[in-house]
């Protein structure tokens, strides 16, 4: 019978989870000189997904974080055997994709250009080029492919042995067979760690428990979305034929990659529609285990390998692999800390790629667990994203469904998920179906994105191109240039904080001075201890005590938490409001004309002013009116009762008032160059860097991140953020593409959409400061050097008169 060991009474920080994640945190926490390292696994290490994984690794990725953290793994995989004398299989043998249609292959050229302009070694080949490097491929229908020199593969298991034996020798403490049965907290912190042979006291525990990682949440009373689904993968007899060191190939299109192993080819598969597992929890006992084969439902994916290679024809299958893998909802793994639990961080959900990233991910949470702010944009990651709905059975059931194919089916611009949609709709959302509006989802939410033309069916239709949405998404952005239009924006996130120290409270967080009298809309930034950008919003003062905080609805759940953490001991009271009001957007230069007629009160400038919000009737109705606006045009969000909202909005399109959807608020904010959290302005930008000084006021008070703002306003701002016009109007921009400044890689754009007023598409993006002098800047489309002009200024009415002056 197994001993069960005891676990120390104290530790600095307990890791809970024994797979690659959990060593590597280990190890990197270790390297750096952390005392009282404790690992703890509930049965032996590697025995949940790490060691039936397929080992590959991957050097490069066309987005900057996560080419980071690929890179940083293959390094760390390189060096680790030389460093612990721990063999860990790691062989650099390059990767190919291949593709075998047009739009596969513009999505890998653009990809290429990208993991380029990020510093990757990759090629783009010809089908014979393909033939040579990879001898067994069929290549007649292949258009092309693309070759990453610095990729390979591992083995899983040796290469957790040496993160564990460095994380040993550094001074961490890693021990088996010590389940993790609760986890302690008091007053909203961790701690401790109960297990079935003691407790240990800390205040720090890491959440890196692969497949229980949502288990291990709840314990600690907070959400860590992901489910399990059944991966297939086989093992060929030996092949004479293949060359040793043969690297890696994956044919997307077929849902399927390749990987040399030991003079064979295992054969993976990412099917389109998945294999939910564990729906009735994980059995306690497992440990190495497989789940029963399905040969039916491997079946398309062994035809498409047998099309693939034909080779494979005169060749046995010796090894039919199924083990479960787990996955989150929106396809990004889970890293950082919880939102309602200090000291709980959760290192999870890595929806395949946990080998490939768990170097690079041990490095940066490690990082962020000690000095306390993120040491890179890791926002598309935080755990603080997810919503309450999404932690869900039945939600996340649904969903990985479609998740695990996602990984090698096309990556579209706009793509919308297709399960457990309709969780969240605003009350005017029928009214918008009616209307022929395409529906896309952001946080749960269901929102326009853009409105069928007379005879359109409002459903999208994908490509690389101009979809098909573009033409009516562009009359809608003209009509608010030009006219009017009205957007449903009820997916905001609406906060009520009101008490006593309100006003201390926001203005510690807030940037930007919200002290100003009742009625004032702030625009303002939350910044990190390193005056990093933690959130972009506004705040509205309602009364001497009582504010109103909107954010937008991907980083809603994400602001409340941060928002809640820091007014604890304070005297004030948060209320998440967000569906108490709809809000519906009425932005244009004739929207005060078409506003007038239904309320009593002026809505002229010298007596409705910009970042001016007042409560007045509308069509009967009492709201909250703001005069602010995102698309840089006259406008007001009107924030109505939700259950008057759709006479409101039937009101407002009885005075003519045109439904709008949210690609054309996209393109609209791009030509103005407001920027996107998330996407533009993230932890890892300053304000300076960004353009944002304005809405900082260092000299007026004191706030989170003011002295770090301080240090890098007198050391002046490394990068800018910059605006780029493409001289030619027919590419398209969707973010990622490559910034060149007289022919120099200066960095990649942020975002990217067209510019219908300015008559090309539109992106931003940052440039190194020495850089900024530049004379001649392009963008590299898919490997097109396409020239473009670009400002610091917007491009689009730089002074604002068309919003602020009238």
């Amino acid at each position: 019978m197994t001993s069960m060991p005891v676990p120390p009474s104290h530790a600095s920080i307990v890791i809970v989870g024994g797979g690659i994640i959990g060593l590597s945190l280990a190890y990197h926490l270790a390297r750096r000189g952390r005392e009282g390292v404790v690992l703890l696994e509930r049965r032996q290490f590697t025995c949940g997904t790490t060691w039936h994984a397929a080992g590959l690794v991957r050097s490069a990725a066309p987005y900057p974080v996560l080419a980071a953290i690929l890179a940083d793994s293959a390094r760390l995989y390189a060096e680790l055997e030389a460093e612990t004398g721990q063999a860990t299989g790691f062989r650099q043998t390059g990767s190919i994709y291949t593709a075998s249609n047009a739009e596969r292959w513009a999505e890998l050229q653009r990809a290429a250009a990208s993991a380029r302009a990020l510093g990757a070694e990759v090629e783009l080949c010809t089908p014979e080029d393909l033939k040579h490097v990879w001898p067994l491929l069929r290549v007649d229908d292949l258009i092309g492919g693309s070759f990453f020199a610095g990729d390979g593969q591992t083995n899983p298991a040796d290469t957790a042995a040496a993160l564990a034996k460095g994380a040993r020798q550094a001074g961490a403490q890693l021990l088996e067979n010590v389940a993790v049965t609760g986890i302690r907290t008091a007053d909203g912190r961790v701690t401790g760690v109960e297990t079935e042979t003691g407790a240990i006291a800390t205040d720090c525990v890491a959440n890196c428990a692969g497949m229980w990682a949502r288990q291990i949440g709840l314990m600690a009373g907070t959400a860590v979305p992901l489910h399990a689904a059944e991966h297939f993968y086989v093992v060929t007899e030996p092949m004479p034929d293949i060359v040793p060191g043969l690297p890696v190939m994956r044919d997307q299109d077929g849902s399927i990659y390749f990987k040399e192993d030991a003079g064979k080819l295992l054969i993976g598969a990412f099917e389109p529609v998945a294999k939910p597992w564990g729906m009735d929890g994980i059995p306690d006992d497992f440990c190495f285990d497989q789940l029963p084969d399905d040969w039916d439902h491997f079946e398309p994916m062994l035809e498409a390998a047998l099309h693939r290679v034909p080779a494979l024809h005169d060749i046995g299958i010796r090894t039919f692999f199924n083990g479960p893998e787990s996955f989150t909802p929106d396809q990004a793994f889970h890293l950082g800390p919880a939102g309602n639990v200090e000291g709980f961080w959760t290192a999870a959900g890595f929806n395949s790629i946990g080998i490939q990233a768990a170097g690079g991910v041990g490095r940066r949470l490690a990082e962020w667990i000690e000095e306390g702010v993120p040491p890179c944009d890791l926002s598309a990651f935080d755990p603080r994203r997810m919503q309450p709905f999404q932690n869900t059975k039945s939600y996340l059931k649904t969903r990985v469904s479609e998740a695990l194919g996602l990984l090698y089916a096309m990556h579209w611009p706009y793509r919308q998920f297709e399960t457990a949609r309709d969780q969240r709709q605003s009350p005017v959302h029928e009214v918008l179906a009616q209307a022929g509006a395409c529906f896309g989802e952001v946080a749960g939410w269901e929102r326009a994105n853009w409105f069928a033309s007379p005879g359109q069916e409002p459903a999208y239709v994908y490509s690389y191109g101009r979809q098909n949405w573009f033409g009516a998404s562009a009359a809608e952005h003209r009509r608010v240039r030009e006219a009017t239009g009205v957007f449903d924006l009820t997916s905001f996130g609406k906060f009520l904080v009101e008490g006593p120290d309100a006003e201390a409270l926001l203005q510690w967080v807030s940037a930007n001075d919200v002290g100003g009298p009742p009625g004032s809309v702030i625009y303002t930034q939350w910044l990190n201890a390193a005056a990093g950008i933690e959130a972009d919003l506004t705040v509205t003062r309602l009364t001497d005590t009582r504010y109103l905080v909107v954010s937008a609805a991907a980083t809603a759940a994400r602001d409340l938490a941060r928002l809640r953490a820091e007014a604890r001991d304070r005297r004030v009271e948060i209320i998440d409001a967000t569906e108490s009001w709809a809000v519906l957007a009425v932005m244009g230069p004739e929207s005060r004309a078409l506003l007038q007629p239904l309320t009593s009160v002026d809505l002229a400038g010298s007596a409705f002013p910009f970042a001016a919000s007042r409560k007045i009737e509308l069509a009967g109705v009492p709201v909250r009116a703001s005069r602010i606006s995102y698309v840089g045009e006259l406008g007001w969000e009107l924030y109505v009762p939700w259950n008057e909202a759709e006479h409101v909005f039937a009101a407002l399109r009885e005075v003519g008032a045109t439904p709008a959807g949210m690609h054309a608020l996209d393109s609209l904010r791009i030509e103005k160059a407001y920027r996107h959290w998330g996407h533009d302005i993230a932890p890892s930008d300053t304000p300076l860097e960004a353009g944002l000084g304005f809405a900082v006021k260092p000299d007026a008070k004191e706030f989170l991140g003011r002295d770090a703002y301080l240090r890098a306003r007198d050391a002046g701002p490394a990068r800018r953020m910059m605006q780029f016009r493409l001289r030619d109007p027919d590419p398209l921009l969707f973010g990622h593409e490559p910034i060149l400044a007289d022919g120099r890689t200066a960095g990649t754009l942020t975002s990217g959409s067209y510019g219908h007023t300015l008559g090309g598409a539109v992106g931003l993006g940052y440039v190194p400061a020495e850089m900024l002098d530049a004379t001649d800047f392009a963008i590299n489309v898919a490997g097109t050097i396409v020239p473009a002009d670009a400002s610091l200024r917007p491009l689009y009415d730089p002074t604002s008169t068309r919003m602020r002056d009238t």
